[in-house]
């Protein structure tokens, strides 16, 4: 039996596999709100045979964007366009659907990334953005203007408000987005956080707003709704956030009823060093697992069927995220489950593409 297409479970959320589509950012948003390539986008991985399917990386206030094509949550506009969208995904495709909910402090304002990624300036429509500290992510960059105590309340509801308008589409997972150099990671890291009050300093005080936020977005929403953080285990800079941290915080969040916790890294700081390779980013997950017993999520270079059942079957991690390589192929979880000798569900109209000699291997979705 293999594992990666056996049932599972986060918080309350059942899963008939364990394959999940991680966020993608696609900077194809109007003023924050989805548009028709969200609903081919979302369309086509809804119909990929996944366990769960995560919305890419929503703002929860306009000036948390990364770029000004990001995904947003945060108005009755930009919610009644997400709710189009997934009413068309969802007549079609059963799929769970979760969404990552984030804020990207001092690394918003940027142009997207066929267009360069570089921080634009106010007169090209750029804004001024907000971190932990006046740190810029670049030397020559604007500075950002560290947050006030009346910043991080405000903050703190744009996200309260978010999880709410989530719960209201119907979604039913909630990641919140404390990874890849973003707000909640800026202040978890010494790298970019130098404030001197309770939000600065010791470990203790670095996670206290990412916390903070955690608990405020699981008192939102109901108990149904799955409420897990994403995080980078690692800067990859001497000096910087680093797996020890993420164990202790990881463990605060199962403390504080997180549901989950979903395993990246890096995104912190240009002076990263990383050596990039298949499953690189795996001894992270696995030494979270060991400390925790909320699933985790392992994501990165998990390309081919049969090393995402090794993760699971050398207990490294409890389901397997895919990002570029679903994009690649949508279909991804077909093949695997053809690999694996398993099944995965189809939609009832594509039922007789299976290939000779693969006959069963898909299943009608409901």
């Amino acid at each position: 039996m293999s594992q990666l297409f056996s049932a599972t479970q986060i918080g309350k959320l059942a899963l008939e596999n364990r394959i999940v589509i991680a966020p993608m950012c696609q900077y194809s948003a109007s003023e924050g709100k989805a548009t028709a390539w969200h609903r081919i986008h979302l369309g086509q991985l809804a119909l990929s045979g996944a366990g769960l399917l995560i919305i890419e990386a929503t703002a929860v206030e306009a000036i948390g964007r990364i770029t000004p094509g990001d995904l947003g949550l945060w108005d009755d506009e930009t919610e009644t366009a997400l709710r189009s969208v997934l009413e068309d995904v969802r007549a079609y495709s059963p799929v769970p659907i979760g969404i990552q909910l984030g804020h990207a402090g001092r690394k918003a304002s940027c142009a997207a990334p066929w267009q360069g990624g570089h921080q634009l300036a106010l007169e090209q429509g750029g804004w001024e953005t907000v971190a932990p500290s006046a740190a810029a992510f670049h030397e020559n960059e604007r500075p950002p203007v560290a947050l006030d105590r009346d910043d991080l309340a405000r903050i703190k509801q744009a996200f309260v408000e978010s999880a709410k308008r989530a719960e209201g589409l119907g979604i039913e997972l909630i990641e919140i987005h404390a990874a890849h150099g973003y707000l909640l990671h800026q202040f978890l890291s010494p790298l970019s956080n130098h404030r001197e009050d309770e939000y600065g300093g010791s470990l203790e005080n670095r996670m206290r707003f990412p916390l903070e936020i955690f608990h405020a977005v699981r008192e939102a929403v109901s108990e149904s709704v799955a409420v897990g953080v994403r995080l980078s285990a690692t800067d990859w800079v001497e000096g910087g956030w680093d797996n020890s941290q993420s164990i202790e915080f990881s463990k605060q969040l199962e403390a504080a009823g997180c549901d989950y916790v979903h395993v990246s890294s890096g995104g912190l700081s240009p002076q990263q060093s990383i050596s990039v390779g298949p499953g690189y980013q795996l001894p992270f997950a696995r030494d979270i697992r060991k400390e925790v017993n909320i699933p985790v999520i392992a994501v990165g270079l998990i390309t081919e069927p049969k090393h995402a059942e090794s993760v699971l079957q050398e207990g490294t991690a409890d389901l397997v995220a895919l990002a570029r390589a679903v994009l690649y192929d949508p279909r991804w979880p077909w093949h695997a489950a053809a690999e694996l000798g398993a099944q995965a569900s189809a939609p009832p109209q594509y039922l007789r593409s299976e290939p000779h000699g693969l006959k069963g291997t898909l299943k009608a979705n409901h």
